[in-house]
């Protein structure tokens, strides 16, 4: 049969004819090759004559264009040689070289009856699939062959998905399995725990032991025994929450406001009632938008009509609520320093309680206020330690917001043993380096450490190595950091026990804490003294300064 049609292509290649590769076109003709018992090497042109007959001459005679036999692009007749499945091998080029001599003849393929791809292919050993159809190959047909020399016969292209597994061979590899080699596990290699690489256990690395909850240095108050230092996290973890009574006002109209506080202090006789129930329910973020806007609507200065109609502490608080914390603060450690004498207590209780932010805006506002810088007025109105606990404090330099260094504080609390109780004299220095310089979590830290070391609490031994203010500002530092919302239930707590009332720390603190802490400020004055805030006001101020002190206490 003949080779089917091919739209284009290199010449299409048949197979030899039986007997071997001798006696069809372009092999070497019978006597081509040497005869046996030697003969020198053949010349190119013997070699060529041997192969192609005369020089130049093609392997076949010349055939008219698409007649029988042509070799190119036209398809459809038979192959020079005979007709049917090849009777003779075409050469692709007729410049290939010839075969070259001493080769053995080589078997031939059986003849068939036409291209039948099973029987005249064995199936190759080691178990690969039967070829598949090359590209541009019609299934049914014989594979194409490279020109020239000899092919190696029984191959054929690789099937498209493959060959199949080999089969066993001796002493060889055995198949692979089933699902192939090396298939990964379910849940891939290397696949994390359900918590994911790294993942803490249940109670988290180095949780307290005996089932304890939360730093110890992450609470206010006097610290227990028995912490697992090796727990204590990041600062955050330190964050105490706090909430202030005084909330901003949710039907906010300052229109309106303003000219409630303008009809109230108009004419004869003031409105106290009017005027405590707007500056007593408003944030101060509130309130500073109804001082632009009465200033606004009425070209008058609110503070100042506030001063020319009330009196008394009524008036202090009332103007203490129109200034901004800053210029509060401000304004209180200006008028702790001015005139004869010093309050400073007062200056402790600010300095010693205020963040570096807070710090930084206070200083600020006093330059402004008073074209003074407060390290000089405190420098000039103090001296000694004390003096240099302030500065210290003035600076705003405090290490914020720093992880616990357990190792560092038992450091530290070993310098203040030496520096105090372990020691004649006492090495103020360090303890003024060390408490304001560390951060207040880190400080808890050095407090317990200091316990551990010493046969005294780290407040005992400040009073047993120093007195007066100094001994008072380190004291208050300490106190603070253990518990910011016990020391202020402290003071307000002495600024009303006994005969008078000290108003001015009264009000400073309410003021300046009703919108941060005063919830957790009125708690703690509870727990420790077992009476409420609010009844130890009412019972020791009177008018509409307690009034107004109520409504910044109750919220």
């Amino acid at each position: 049969m003949s080779y089917p049609p091919y739209g284009s292509g290199y010449p299409q290649q048949g197979y030899p004819a039986p007997g071997g590769y001798g006696g069809g076109p372009g092999y070497p003709q019978p006597g081509g090759y040497p005869a046996p018992g030697g003969a020198g090497m053949p010349t190119p042109e013997s070699a060529s004559a041997a192969a192609y007959g005369t020089p130049g001459g093609l392997p076949y005679a010349p055939q008219p264009a698409g007649g029988p036999g042509t070799i190119g692009f036209n398809v459809g007749g038979p192959m020079p040689g005979g007709q049917g499945y090849p009777g003779a091998y075409p050469s692709a080029q007729p410049s290939y070289p010839a075969a070259q001599p001493g080769y053995p003849a080589q078997p031939s393929y059986p003849q068939q009856g036409g291209y039948n791809p099973s029987p005249a292919y064995n199936p190759p050993p080691g178990g690969f699939g039967a070829p598949t159809p090359a590209y541009g190959q019609v299934q049914g047909s014989a594979p194409p062959q490279s020109a020239g020399y000899g092919s190696s016969p029984g191959y054929g292209a690789a099937p498209a998905a493959g060959y199949g597994a080999p089969g066993a061979q001796p002493g060889g590899y055995s198949a692979p399995s089933a699902g192939g080699y090396g298939a990964p596990p379910a849940g891939g290699y290397g696949a994390p725990s359900a918590g994911g690489y790294g993942a803490p256990p249940a109670g988290g690395y180095g949780a307290p032991p005996g089932g304890q909850t939360g730093g110890q240095y992450g609470s206010y108050g006097a610290p227990t025994g028995g912490a697992n230092y090796g727990s204590v996290p990041g600062p955050a973890n330190y964050q105490i929450y706090e909430e202030g009574t005084l909330k901003p006002y949710p039907n906010f109209n300052v229109e309106q406001d303003v000219q409630v506080l303008r009809k109230a202090m108009k004419g004869f006789g003031t409105d106290e009632k009017a005027i405590i129930d707007i500056l007593g329910h408003r944030s101060n973020a509130q309130r500073q938008q109804i001082k632009l806007m009465y200033k606004t609507c009425f070209g008058r200065d609110l503070v100042n009509d506030l001063k020319s109609e009330l009196g008394g502490r009524f008036e202090d608080a009332s103007v203490a609520l129109m200034m901004k914390p800053d210029e509060f603060d401000a304004y209180e450690i200006r008028r702790a320093m001015r005139g004869a004498g010093t309050d400073e207590a007062a200056l402790i209780e600010i300095l010693c309680t205020r963040n570096n932010a807070q710090i930084h805006a206070l200083t600020a506002a006093y330059k402004t206020m008073y074209g003074r810088k407060l390290e000089d007025d405190i420098i000039s109105e103090t001296s000694g330690h004390f003096r240099k606990l302030l500065v210290s404090m003035s600076v705003g330099g405090r290490q914020e917001n720093m992880p616990v260094d357990i190792n560092k504080a038992r450091t530290d609390a070993q310098r203040l043993y030496q520096a105090g109780e372990k020691r004649w004299g006492t090495d103020e220095n360090t303890f003024n380096m060390i408490l304001a310089s560390q951060s207040y979590e880190q400080c808890r830290a050095v407090f317990d450490e200091y316990g551990r070391l010493s046969k005294h609490d780290i407040e005992q031994a400040i009073k047993n190595e120093m007195s007066g203010d100094l001994s008072t500002g380190m004291l208050t530092i300490v106190r603070m950091i253990r518990s910011k919302h016990g020391y202020f239930a402290d003071r307000l707590y002495y600024s009303m026990k006994g005969m008078g009332t000290d108003d001015r720390t009264l009000i400073r603190i309410i003021v300046s804490r009703c919108e941060v802490d005063m919830k957790q400020i009125r708690d703690e004055f509870q727990r420790r003294y077992g009476k409420g805030l609010d009844a130890f006001v009412r019972g020791d101020v009177s008018g509409d300064y307690r009034t107004l002190m109520l409504a910044l206490i109750s919220g």
